[in-house]
């Protein structure tokens, strides 16, 4: 992997994922092409360096015959775990073959399976932080009849979501000009 390879790698992080990274969302998600990158290595690497901040990469669906491009959870494992134990996510959970036994690993591993060529699980939005009234608004209405889309569609509070769009914007513009004046990401977010 190459030197160029990583710095694509992390500016893409940077652009799709810096809500997360910066500790204001528990987890973002970015599909990336196995042509391009070394998914596997740069993950890997990522692991490795960023345990330090709690924060972890999986690759949730690798390249399959419909697409070339594998989908890659970015996320905060405290954060996450929080929020997958919240009665509310729970119950949202269970409709979609969640058990109240499963921890954090468990759930991604399910995630995962469910993730598919063919098809894309509409709970995911949970896992990225979407208010459970939006998520359950989109299953409901079919991606229709919505109030707001943005980062995702809004079923419930425009405002408190406008608020996250523009917070998650001003992380995006920070962490990718601190990539842009030189940093890596790891100096960028503080990693040793």
């Amino acid at each position: 992997m190459s030197t160029e390879e990583c710095r694509r790698f992390e500016k893409k992080l940077a652009f799709h994922t810096a809500p997360s990274l910066l500790g204001i969302k528990c987890a973002s998600l970015l599909t990336l092409s196995r042509r391009e990158f070394d998914i596997d290595g740069n993950a890997r690497r990522f692991n490795r360096r960023a345990a330090i901040k709690g924060l972890r990469i999986k690759v949730l669906r690798k390249e399959c015959a419909c697409r070339e491009r594998s989908l890659i959870l970015v996320y905060n494992a405290e954060k996450l775990a929080k929020r997958l134990s919240e009665p509310e996510t729970r119950g949202f959970l269970r409709e979609y073959g969640y058990t109240d036994g499963m921890d954090m690993e468990q759930c991604l591993e399910r995630l995962s399976e469910r993730t598919s060529c063919d098809d894309f699980p509409h709970e995911i939005g949970l896992f990225l932080d979407y208010p459970v009234e939006d998520v359950r608004g989109f299953v409901e209405n079919g991606g229709c009849n919505y109030k707001l889309c943005g980062c995702w569609k809004v079923y419930g509070c425009v405002e408190s979501a406008r608020r996250k769009f523009a917070a998650y914007d001003r992380c995006r513009e920070y962490l990718c000009e601190r990539l842009e004046q030189g940093e890596d990401i790891y100096r960028a977010l503080k990693i040793s």
